[in-house]
């Protein structure tokens, strides 16, 4: 992996806070979003050396939907812009509700997993679409979202993987994987994921929430502690 996506530091499991989601459906990412992981899956395991090297041809409203996600993918995160300010203060409101930030450059932003106290510095990996990919996550699946934050499902490791820094590598993973920054995909599964793209405009972003819940699958099925981060998103 580019080390642009890869540092990380380690973080302490924190003690879960009174369940602040007010969501009282069964949601899981698996739910909805089912279809999409069970496509990829599919296609992974049919993956050919021959793959490489090809190019495979997009539809019209394909190449319209590439396009569209790669601008979204090009949009590097500024901590000048309002809207991305908007959107990191929004990030911090899903995932601490009762908890006022006292500012955007804070020690406070190290409780959800950024390397220091200013989490601009962690998006270079990602880029303002992993911050997307976040409040997506945050907003459609509340309950996995915070069963992650707060590392609440399985036997954990004392010292957790950093779920932010987390979060930015599953973004800059995924594009990476999915050869998205090509004109066209030269894999298979590129190519299928763009079929999943055509029917929902949001796959990338569903896609993003499995991938984190797969990642923390991994980790306890490795029974991994933080020096085993890079080799768990791997």
């Amino acid at each position: 992996m580019d080390d642009r996506g890869a540092s990380f530091v380690a973080v302490r499991r924190p003690n879960p806070h009174t369940d602040t989601c007010n969501s009282n459906s069964a949601e899981a990412v698996a739910g909805s979003a089912a279809w999409l992981g069970r496509g990829l899956s599919c296609v992974c395991a049919q993956r050919r050396d021959s793959d490489a090297g090809s190019f495979f041809d997009l539809t019209l409203a394909q190449e319209e939907c590439l396009e569209r996600l790669q601008r979204r993918i090009e949009v590097p995160y500024d901590g000048s812009i309002v809207e991305h300010q908007e959107a990191l203060k929004a990030l911090w409101k899903v995932a601490f509700p009762e908890e006022e930030l006292r500012g955007l450059i804070s020690e406070q932003w190290k409780e959800m997993g950024w390397q220091g106290k200013d989490p601009s510095t962690d998006f270079r990996g990602g880029g303002f679409i992993s911050l997307e990919n976040f409040l997506f996550f945050a907003r459609n699946f509340p309950k996995s979202f915070q069963d992650l934050l707060w590392k609440r499902e399985g036997d954990r490791s004392v010292w957790e993987y950093p779920f932010a820094v987390a979060g930015v590598n599953i973004t800059f993973m995924l594009v990476q994987m999915l050869d998205l920054e090509a004109v066209k995909p030269r894999t298979l599964v590129g190519a299928t994921f763009l079929k999943f793209l055509e029917e929902n405009e949001s796959a990338f972003d569903l896609l993003y929430c499995i991938a984190f819940k797969l990642m923390d699958h991994q980790w306890l099925s490795m029974r991994a502690s933080y020096m085993d981060f890079n080799e768990t998103i791997k």
